[in-house]
């Protein structure tokens, strides 16, 4: 976790303003580790029971890149989905932002497999992920599906599972500071 899951001040909520942050890490060849991607995740304004998120792929040489953002249903759930067929890019929406309407915002990102380099800063395409999560008072075990042309190695597979597994202890980190968390957290 790279920012706790904490209530904005006067509220019982984490907010988009101070979302909980989670980093995700892969090996590197040289037996370092290094970072692949970040997931921000807040409990939408009002009385919304949705739980907003953001992901972006950390390449090593250049900015971020935004490959999916949305929300989830905190009572229903929903499905984490990163699918880079929409076409959508900061570029071709309004003010510059991404159309995070239908699901997922994406746009092709940066590296594959432990090479992050420019040259491959649009090797995300097509159907890149995707995992479905429960709704509050659910153990949720997420099934997570992997585009196989994403995935050269375990070390891929794995960051895919552990994106997952992020998004799934969000949905808990996220419900109002007022209810007690499900049982399997609480130790």
């Amino acid at each position: 976790m790279v920012t706790p899951f904490v209530p904005s001040p006067g509220s019982q909520r984490v907010s988009k303003s101070n979302p909980g942050a989670w980093l995700i890490i892969k090996p590197d060849g040289d037996g370092t580790w290094k970072p692949w991607g970040r997931l921000e995740v807040w409990r939408e304004p009002g009385y919304s029971n949705s739980v907003g998120y953001r992901f972006d792929v950390l390449p090593a040489t250049a900015d971020p890149v935004t490959l999916a953002g949305c929300s989830i249903s905190s009572q229903n759930g929903g499905k984490f989905t990163i699918d880079v067929t929409s076409g959508v890019t900061p570029v071709n929406t309004p003010n510059g932002s991404w159309d995070l309407g239908s699901g997922s915002g994406s746009r092709p990102g940066s590296g594959s497999g432990s090479d992050f380099s420019l040259e491959n800063q649009f090797l995300y395409s097509g159907f890149v992920m995707s995992a479905r999560f429960d709704g509050e008072k659910k153990c949720s075990k997420p099934e997570v599906e992997v585009g196989v042309k994403h995935v050269t190695c375990t070390e891929d597979a794995a960051a895919f599972v552990a994106l997952a597994a992020a998004m799934d202890l969000s949905m808990d980190a996220c419900k109002l500071f007022s209810q007690k968390l499900r049982k399997e957290l609480r130790q």
